[in-house]
């Protein structure tokens, strides 16, 4: 089984954003919803966009955009994905013009079977939109087909081992590699990455 990627979200400075591409993230996160504490305008991530090498997958986060909004914002800061992390339906991901990626906020088992036919990225249910650090169930994934599925919600160096067994694509963190809200820790973040790529090896 090969090792999930690695989305590390809530990137706002170049630093932590090539911190995590030279500790081998597959895609940084960049959040274009004004409540957070990690929000970044379209400026400011089209800014560290053009410092990155070639390679890296761009995810612009958006809460409570239109599609034409949302796109718009991908073009001008270099986005490669929109992550669309309010709840839509499929007319409103086939308005996109942007590749986009689903977010599941799950509350109950039936809710990880959403938008099944696509890749998407499950979190846990909350009132505020993501960097939470709430939990998933591991039991909802069981018998699942994970191929199409990023795990969200909760994750940190210490415990992303044990979601390396159900096969899924991906893994996002934010918080949990924080030393504030919004500022990386390099420590946090390598050994995040770490445990990823290398605890899946030989599975």
């Amino acid at each position: 089984m090969p090792a999930p990627r690695v989305k590390i979200c809530g990137i706002n400075n170049i630093e932590d954003a090539l911190l995590a591409v030279e500790a081998g993230a597959d895609a940084l996160g960049f959040v274009f919803y004004e409540k957070s504490p990690r929000y970044v305008t379209v400026a400011q991530a089209e800014a560290i966009v053009e410092q990155l090498p070639p390679f890296v997958e761009r995810v612009g986060l958006f809460v409570n955009k239109t599609p034409m909004e949302a796109d718009l914002a991908c073009a001008e800061s270099g986005m490669s994905l929109a992550q669309i992390h309010f709840d839509v339906d499929e007319s409103y991901l086939h308005a996109l013009h942007t590749k986009a990626l689903p977010v599941v906020r799950a509350a109950e088992p039936e809710d990880v079977m959403r938008f099944s036919e696509r890749y998407r990225l499950v979190d846990a249910y909350c009132e505020s939109y993501g960097g939470a650090g709430k939990r998933l169930n591991l039991e909802w994934f069981e018998g699942v087909d994970c191929s199409k599925i990023i795990i969200a919600g909760g994750l940190n160096p210490d415990n992303v081992a044990e979601v390396l067994g159900y096969g899924f694509y991906g893994v996002d963190v934010s918080s949990g590699v924080e030393a504030s809200k919004g500022k990386k820790d390099p420590v946090k973040v390598r050994d995040f990455i770490a445990a990823v790529k290398g605890g899946a090896c030989g599975r």
